[in-house]
C-alpha cells in the first residue's frame, strides 16, 4: 500500500449573444442555492502568498489544459492518468468555501469552490477525512490532481452529495489520502467543465460533475450554475450563493448578456472567454483568458500589466508582491473596463483596490493603497492571456451555462460599491 501512496505523493508534487444564445430557465420560485462564505486564511501570511498563489495556479491550468488536449487526442480515443495531484459561499488565503455534505447521514465538509477545476474531493486535513458511510461505494481506482497551489491524491468513491437542498446520489467524490496546501479547508468542490477531469482518474475517462450527475438524474433542469458574490472587507463573512440549475434574477440588476465559451486554446477548456480590457482610453490586452473563482487577484499578461502600471503609475511593493498607489494617484484613478461580447463591464476605481481592512492582513501597512490588478508571469498571446479571478467576479453576477458552451455577466447591486 504505501510504494503506491509514496508514487501518488511523488507525481502529485512534480457567445452567442444573450438574443441568439439558448437562453437558461430562470426560476422566480426558490432556486436550489447554496450559501457561499468569503475566507482570509492568516496563516497564509503575506501577499506575496496570493500572488505567488495566484501566478503558480495560472501556470498549472495552462499546463493542464495543455496536458489534457495532448491525451484526448491519442488515436485511441483513451487517456492517461496523470495523477494529477441557493449555497451560501465564503471568501479566505483568499477563497469561497461552501458547505458541502458527503454521505448519509451526511458529514459536512468546507470546500473551496473551483470553476477551474472539476473534482469533488474531501479530506484535506487529517482531523476531518472523509467518512464512509451506507452510501459509500468504493470504486477501487485512484484520483489525484495538481492545483498549483497544492494537490491531493487518494481514492475514489460514488457517494451522496448534498448541496444546500440538493441532494445528488451516486455522485464521484475523491478521499484524499496525501493532500498538499489546504490549510483552513476540507478540500475542492470542483465545478468546471466535466473534461477537466480527464486523467485525473486511473481508469481513464472522466468524472462526473456534480452539475452534470445532478441535470442527467433530473435533479435541476439546466446544465448550470449561478454564482453571485459580494465585495466584503471582513476576513469570514457569508457574502455569495451558488444557484444550481437556473439563474436568481434577484440577484442581478441589469441584463444578462451571454457570449460563448471561446475557441482559443488552452483557455478554451476552461470558463474561457474573450475579452478587451482598456484603462481609461488606453486598451490594455485584447486577447482569450478565463474566468475563475479559484484566483484571488485579476492577473493580466506581463505586457499588459506594464501598461496599467504606467497610466496609474503604481509601483511594485515588494512586501506584499501587490502594485501600490498614493491617496493623489487614486484620486486620478480611471475606471478599468471589461469589454465582453460588446457589453462594458466597468470597475470603478474603488473596486480595483484591496480592501484596506485586509492590508495587513497581506503583511502591508494599514493605510497604504494597493491595487488588486497583478502579473500574469507571461506575455500576451499564449491563450491565456488573463484571469479574471473572484476580485473581478465579486462585482457581476456570473453564470456558467455549460450546457449551452456559454458564459453570462450582469450588473448587480454590487457593481459599483464603495467598499474601501
Amino acid at each position: 500500500v504505501m510504494p503506491r501512496f509514496t508514487t501518488l505523493l511523488a507525481l502529485c508534487v512534480t457567445a452567442l449573444t444573450a438574443g441568439a444564445a439558448a437562453n437558461p430557465i430562470v426560476i422566480r420560485d426558490p432556486p436550489i442555492s447554496l450559501p457561499l462564505v468569503r475566507r482570509f486564511n492568516a496563516t497564509a501570511t503575506g501577499g506575496q502568498t496570493i500572488v505567488q498563489r495566484d501566478q503558480a495556479r495560472a501556470r498549472l491550468l495552462a499546463a493542464r489544459a495543455a496536458q489534457a488536449k495532448a491525451s484526448t487526442s491519442n488515436t485511441n480515443g483513451s487517456t492517461s492518468f496523470r495523477r494529477q495531484v441557493d449555497f451560501d459561499v465564503s471568501d479566505g488565503v483568499v477563497s469561497y468555501v461552501a458547505s458541502v455534505g458527503v454521505g448519509s447521514p451526511p458529514t459536512f465538509y468546507d470546500l473551496i469552490v473551483d470553476t477551474g477545476s472539476s473534482v469533488t474531493w474531501v479530506g484535506a486535513t487529517p482531523d476531518k477525512p472523509y467518512v464512509k458511510t451506507g452510501s459509500s461505494v468504493d470504486t477501487s481506482e485512484e484520483v489525484a490532481v495538481t492545483y498549483g497551489s497544492g494537490s491531493f491524491a487518494g481514492e475514489e468513491f460514488v457517494d451522496t452529495v448534498t448541496l444546500g437542498s440538493l441532494v445528488i446520489p451516486n455522485q464521484g467524490v475523491g478521499s484524499a489520502q496525501v493532500a498538499v496546501g489546504f490549510d483552513g479547508v476540507d478540500g475542492i468542490l470542483g465545478i468546471g467543465p466535466v473534461d477537466l477531469t480527464s486523467g485525473t482518474i486511473s481508469g481513464g475517462g472522466t468524472i462526473t460533475t456534480v452539475t452534470e450527475n445532478a441535470f442527467s438524474q433530473g435533479l435541476i433542469p439546466e446544465r448550470l450554475i449561478g454564482i453571485s458574490f459580494e465585495p466584503t472587507t471582513s476576513p469570514d463573512q457569508v457574502n455569495g450563493e451558488l444557484t444550481f440549475g437556473a439563474i436568481d434574477p434577484s440577484k442581478f440588476t441589469g441584463p444578462l448578456h451571454f457570449v460563448p465559451i471561446t475557441s482559443t486554446s488552452p483557455a478554451d477548456q476552461f470558463v474561457g472567454i474573450d475579452q478587451t480590457i482598456s484603462y481609461g482610453s488606453t486598451e490594455l490586452l485584447s486577447s482569450a483568458g478565463i474566468t475563475d473563482t479559484g484566483t484571488t487577484l485579476i492577473l493580466l499578461a506581463s505586457d499588459a500589466l506594464q501598461k496599467y502600471q504606467q497610466v496609474t503609475g503604481a509601483t511594485l511593493d515588494l512586501v506584499t508582491g501587490f502594485l501600490q498607489i498614493t491617496p493623489e494617484q487614486f484620486s486620478n484613478l480611471q475606471p478599468l473596463t471589461f469589454n465582453i461580447g460588446g457589453t462594458a463591464y466597468e470597475l470603478t476605481p474603488n473596486a480595483q483596490l484591496w480592501p484596506r481592512a485586509l492590508n495587513t492582513g497581506i503583511g502591508g501597512q494599514a493605510d497604504s493603497i494597493y491595487l488588486i490588478v497583478n502579473d500574469l508571469g507571461r506575455p500576451s498571446g499564449k491563450g491565456m492571456d488573463f484571469v479574471d479571478g473572484f476580485a473581478f467576479l465579486q462585482r457581476f453576477y456570473y453564470v456558467f451555462d455549460e450546457g449551452n458552451s456559454q458564459v453570462g455577466f450582469a450588473t448587480t447591486s454590487f457593481t459599483d460599491a464603495t467598499t474601501n
